[in-house]
Parts: C-alpha cells; sequence; structure tokens
C-alpha cells in the first residue's frame, strides 16, 4: 500500500488494484499514519523511505 502511495494513487485507484473497497483503503491509510507520526499522505510515504520501507 505504501509503495501505491509513493505513485500518488488516490484511495480509490487503490482500491481498486488491491481488489479492496475504498473504506478499507482508508482505513489502512490513517492507520499507516497513525504509526510513521505523519500528518499527510506525502509525509507517510517520506517517512517510509526514510526508513527503508519502499
Amino acid at each position: 500500500m505504501l509503495e501505491l502511495l509513493a505513485h500518488g494513487l488516490s484511495n480509490r485507484d487503490i482500491g481498486r488494484r488491491l481488489y479492496i473497497s475504498e473504506t478499507t483503503v482508508k482505513f489502512h491509510v490513517r492507520n499507516i499514519m497513525r504509526k510513521l507520526s505523519a500528518s499527510s499522505r506525502a509525509e507517510a510515504v517520506y517517512e517510509a523511505s526514510k526508513m527503508g520501507l519502499i
């Protein structure tokens, strides 16, 4: 999911690629942002890349 966020995909597009609902994507994105202490999707991607996760 982080890689798809890094490519700038919307929640809807991520859901389509992973065959999950947009609501499920939102849930996971929120959890990722919380775990990375990020306040935006871009910051989450930045933090994840610093940690070597993507």
